[in-house]
């Protein structure tokens, strides 16, 4: 049985981490807000550029498809995983190299790579799996020009031939106890296919709808990931804000039962005093 003074030393231990966890919750609880303002106002904009690019589209030549819609032999693929660069957030980054490794097997018979932004995917695919680049510093100094970068050279890569598929992985904000693991297509594209006859307007068009669709769909791709990006941030402080309110409370139910432990003890050790001097007192008068 651990004696008094350890006793005290682990309810002291207790309550140092304690005091670190909730300063933690609260830090997140401060970065959550302004976290989950960006993403609630990107939504939107991202929508309606999506279906902006649809309306547009569905009144072009079927015959002048965007190079990032066309449709090719899959051969290679690429996974963008988004995680953060910090633990202490739950089962936020696990979740997304478990889905990850989902994505490697069932993909086998492809040639698959990965670019990380986060270090924890990185560390996670770096020793047995091919890295096409690693872009944790975007946290530094997160931006949309920082993620455009990024965005640019895998569009230059899908462009080029590289891969014939690009697909986003990433923990989708819903709340702040609630976040879901989403695995979206970057590219190619999709456009839907319309079979059902155009309504006539008499929108004109400057520049052509071509060169329209040239510019949308870049940045509309550029967006995508931005807001990807924005998501994992907002469920990053979500899940680490959880995390420590339960990390909190179950330190603080650790430290009540070392207390009642540490009470009975002193009683005990109280009671064998105690015990020991009647005995004493006793030896004494009967010698």
């Amino acid at each position: 049985m651990a004696n008094l003074k350890e006793i005290r030393g682990r309810i002291t231990s207790i309550s140092s981490t304690m005091q670190i966890t909730r300063a933690m919750k609260m830090v997140s609880a401060a970065k959550l807000k302004k976290a989950q303002d960006a993403i609630v106002m990107l939504r939107p904009y991202s929508e309606k550029l999506q279906e902006l690019i649809q309306n547009v589209n569905s009144s072009s030549d079927p015959d002048q498809i965007s190079v990032y819609a066309q449709k090719r032999q899959v051969r290679r693929i690429l996974f963008i995983a988004v995680t953060s660069n910090r633990g202490l957030a739950g089962a936020f980054n696990s979740s997304i190299v478990k889905e990850l490794n989902t994505q490697f097997q069932n993909n086998s018979q492809y040639e698959v790579e990965v670019l990380s932004i986060g270090k924890k995917a990185f560390d996670a695919v770096r020793r047995n799996r091919t890295v096409y680049a690693n872009e944790s510093g975007i946290y530094d100094k997160l931006s949309f020009e920082a993620v455009s970068h990024v965005a640019e050279a895998v569009m230059d890569s899908f462009r080029e031939g590289k891969f014939d598929e690009v697909y986003l992985i990433y923990n989708k904000f819903v709340n702040a106890a609630t976040q879901e693991v989403t695995t979206e297509q970057l590219l190619p594209i999709s456009m839907p296919e319309t079979t059902e006859p155009q309504v006539e307007t008499d929108y004109i068009f400057e520049p052509s709808r071509a060169e329209i669709l040239d510019n949308l769909i870049p940045k509309s791709i550029k967006t995508q990931v931005f807001k990807a990006v924005l998501d994992s941030v907002a469920s990053e402080h979500g899940a680490r804000m959880t995390a420590m309110h339960k990390a909190t409370d179950n330190a603080q139910a650790l430290k009540n039962d070392l207390v009642i432990f540490y009470n009975k003890a002193r009683q005990a050790a109280i009671t064998n005093e105690i015990l020991e001097i009647v005995s004493g007192a006793e030896a004494l008068k009967n010698s």
